[in-house]
């Protein structure tokens, strides 16, 4: 199974004539990290709260409004009057450079909606948690929680899957190699005799010493391991991509660093055309691999 970082649910729940409701919205992040609004004072549970729904999410940016409308008409709307001023005559002193440039009329009449929609300073609802507000909040975030998990769920399938298919291609491409591995040693081996040649009748040359560094070259040119080591790197991916943990985000994203320097490796040491380009669409798919990999939890 393979979650995707982005998501989004929302749960609501009606008891005693009060709504409940809860909205969830992850993002790619590489840290966790928990944003909660409510219209409540949670002081004594918001702890709990947050732990609960960091520990259900994963990974992630995360943004969380929990709500509570009293139906009955017994919730009231509250304006922090004093927030409300003090943010308007800080915002009117920036604008206007310290009193240094005047203002045109009604400046603040389009900030004034921007302002109230500022945390703290409207308040709906209950203020209050009742006897039974916290086991109704409980079970409409739990519900939030399970449609995040679906939503990211279905779309880490979709990844997946395209994950896949990125690894198995450099896989095919690899297997291609060959065919060009054995012509460019050939081609170089060829290349290095031919000028030896010219140069025989032109200069004292050490014909043995000259072999030697005939095959030192090749053996730099020998790209066995990296061959080993991508196919093995490929093989570890699909592996991990396909077992039963959620959270592997991490874990895919180094495997795919190690494929990127063995395939790096091989562009190195290619000295071929035919080669180069077998590299260059490895490379092609690993990119689009990585960009992949940002998005998994």
């Amino acid at each position: 199974m393979l979650l995707s970082m982005t998501g989004y649910g929302r749960a609501v729940r009606t008891d005693g004539g009060k709504t409940y409701t809860a909205e969830l919205r992850a993002l790619n992040s590489k840290q966790s990290d928990l944003r909660l609004r409510t219209n409540l004072n949670l002081q004594a549970h918001e702890l709990e709260l947050r732990k609960r729904v960091l520990a259900a999410a994963k990974r992630g940016k995360l943004e969380m409004n929990v709500e509570v409308a009293d139906e009955a008409g017994t919730g009231k709307v509250k304006v922090d009057l004093p927030l409300l001023s003090a943010i308007s005559q800080e915002v009117y002193f920036r604008l206007n450079d310290h009193g240094k440039r005047p203002l045109p009329e009604h400046t603040m009449d389009g900030l004034v909606p921007a302002l109230l929609r500022t945390p703290g300073i409207v308040e709906t609802g209950l203020a209050e948690l009742e006897a039974n507000d916290w086991a109704n909040l409980q079970a409409v975030v739990e519900d939030c929680l399970d449609r995040l998990h679906a939503y990211r769920s279905q779309e880490g399938a979709a990844l997946a899957e395209d994950l896949g298919t990125r690894v198995r291609a450099i896989l095919e491409l690899l297997d291609q190699v060959d065919d060009y591995a054995d012509q460019r040693i050939e081609a170089v081996r060829s290349r290095m005799e031919r000028h030896l040649a010219e140069y025989l009748g032109r200069a004292n040359v050490d014909k043995n010493r000259y072999e030697q560094e005939v095959l030192f070259y090749l053996e730099k040119m020998d790209i066995n391991e990296e061959k080993v080591r991508l196919a093995q790197n490929c093989e570890y991916f699909l592996e991990i991509l396909t077992n039963d943990d959620e959270v592997k985000g991490r874990k895919l994203a180094f495997i795919g660093q190690e494929m990127g320097r063995e395939i790096n490796t091989l562009g190195a040491k290619s000295y071929s055309a035919d080669l180069q380009k077998l590299v260059v669409t490895m490379k092609e798919h690993l990119e689009m691999l990585k960009e992949q990999l940002a998005n998994v939890a």
